[in-house]
């Protein structure tokens, strides 16, 4: 995480929604932002159930570090040993205190919130039970000099339509080269176009319901 800050800053929407004025687009659902990625990334990523020790998360889009927190609550519910390691990816990182007024509104990870709230600010840190690093920049430079490969992605840019930056063949392609054998990613859009860079950079690609008002998602697993 990073005190970097948005340069435009941020709108507040339904309460404590942050939403980019960059590109028009609420950082996670007006209904429920934790179920979202529970349903999205989690679920869309077949997990708990595929945990391990030194199970690797990587993820485009880190946003408010919502999806962080869900992750690790289900790693201190699944009981796995050693941390978990988690890298995102990210071009616009919010202050430390936006991250914190929008992870606030969510009880549900309230304690997550607070094992993290130290290291706000910071890139790179470890602790007992997660390895965490965030690759500042643009991904499309950034992911080809990365080092590491995922278990699982979560593909969690703003919309396609207003963000197609983050969804081009070329990167899916390195999403794909940057993913363990039988690595899995998952995503809330259900785009022809991004469900077409997947499949053309190796994964196999499905469709399932999404949630809340989306009525399609996608997942993906590597050949």
């Amino acid at each position: 995480m990073t005190d970097g800050g948005a340069p435009e800053g941020l709108e507040w929407r339904a309460g404590d929604v942050p939403v980019s004025p960059r590109f028009d687009d609420p950082y996670y659902s007006l209904d429920d932002g934790l179920a979202e990625t529970c349903h999205t990334f989690l679920a869309g990523n077949d997990l708990p159930a595929r945990l391990a020790p030194g199970f690797h998360i990587a993820e485009l889009g880190f946003g408010t570090g919502l999806n962080l927190l869900a992750a690790l609550r289900m790693w201190r519910e699944a009981g796995v040993t050693g941390p978990l390691r988690f890298t995102t990816f990210e071009a616009f990182p919010l202050s430390g205190g936006d991250m914190a007024r929008a992870q606030a509104a969510f009880a549900g990870v309230a304690t997550e919130a607070e094992a993290i709230a130290p290291y706000l600010g910071q890139t790179r840190f470890e602790t007992d039970e997660l390895v965490f690093e965030m690759v500042v920049g643009d991904a499309r430079q950034t992911l080809a000099g990365w080092h590491g490969k995922a278990d699982a992605w979560f593909l969690d840019g703003f919309s396609p339509a207003k963000n197609p930056e983050l969804w081009g063949e070329n990167l899916m392609a390195e999403v794909a080269r940057h993913t363990a054998e039988g690595g899995t990613a998952a995503t809330y859009t259900a785009a022809g176009h991004v469900r077409r860079a997947l499949e053309a950079a190796g994964f196999e690609v499905t469709r399932a319901p999404g949630y809340g008002r989306k009525r399609h998602m996608t997942r993906a697993r590597l050949r």
